[in-house]
């Protein structure tokens, strides 16, 4: 989805939410009503996870200015990927009387309190892009067709090797090729998505040998990466080079759902002599 159309949407949860504060919706319990309030009365708290990706300070940058166009005080925080510093500034925003809260968690589990203190003071919630699971006490989730996104990451991988053409029809290359997957963190409700999306392009390509994996490793669980770490994605794939690949065999492709994870396996392949000009290439998830 392209910003434009991700932020209209968002505007119509936040006109949605902004009503919700004088009634309805997980936010309401009528004593905080801002349904006739002008824009500029209104502060928006906005939570971001990390300023490590670039994907997360535009999203950010732009969530505040199209706010701010629209009149409203924005509080926008970066949480460092840190669950803790995330709740903190969490709670700082209901402390200082945010009168809605959007919301891109580091862990979609982890902010029940946080977000139970926002219900209790009739401040509703937008889940921004990573779904915010197990809590009653979000109004609205604003994402993108997440599962399309895993199906172009993959139609992507099959470009880069030939099989496949860049307007989709079949490529002149045949195979078979040597490939491992990687996906996202599975604290992070998106990263099913990404993967389930993915290997509903590549699973028929491995049950006919078009595709191999040498390691094995194809479920979400072998192939997911905590915090979608660069750090993290490079140690498993000079794991993977030492354990899979220690007898000559080469690696022809690697999926991977982010830019911050295939600058970790990049890294990983150039130091076992891959490259140095290789080319990450990579179709932008939205994590």
């Amino acid at each position: 989805m392209s910003n434009k159309l991700r932020l209209t949407a968002l505007g119509a949860a936040l006109a949605f939410g902004l009503t919700a504060c004088g009634g309805g919706g997980a936010g309401s319990g009528g004593g905080n009503d801002t349904a006739d309030a002008a824009p500029e009365d209104l502060t928006i708290g906005v939570s971001m996870p990390t300023q490590t990706s670039e994907r997360w300070i535009a999203d950010g940058d732009n969530v505040q200015s199209q706010l701010e166009d629209a009149g409203y005080q924005v509080d926008l925080q970066f949480a460092n990927d840190d669950i803790p510093t995330q709740s903190q500034q969490i709670d700082q925003m209901i402390t200082q009387g945010a009168d809605l809260l959007i919301v891109a968690a580091i862990d979609g589990t982890a902010l029940s309190s946080q977000l139970q203190a926002a219900a209790d003071a009739n401040i509703p919630v937008i889940s921004y892009d990573r779904l915010i699971r197990d809590t009653d006490n979000v109004d609205f989730y604003v994402t993108f067709d997440n599962f399309a996104v895993g199906q172009a990451q993959a139609n992507a991988l099959l470009v880069g090797l030939g099989l496949q053409n860049a307007d989709g029809s079949a490529g002149s290359a045949t195979g078979p090729f040597n490939i491992e997957l990687f996906a996202g963190s599975l604290d992070d409700n998106n990263a099913f998505f990404f993967f389930n999306g993915a290997m509903d392009v590549l699973q028929p390509l491995i049950d006919d040998g078009t595709l191999v994996v040498p390691s094995g490793q194809t479920d979400i669980e072998q192939a997911a990466t905590l915090r979608w770490q660069q750090e993290t994605a490079q140690s498993r794939m000079e794991t993977l080079l030492t354990g899979s690949y220690n007898d000559g065999t080469v690696v022809n492709g690697v999926l991977s759902p982010y830019d911050g994870i295939s600058r970790g396996i990049i890294t990983a392949l150039q130091n076992a002599g891959y490259g140095p000009n290789l080319d990450s290439t990579p179709v932008r998830c939205r994590s």
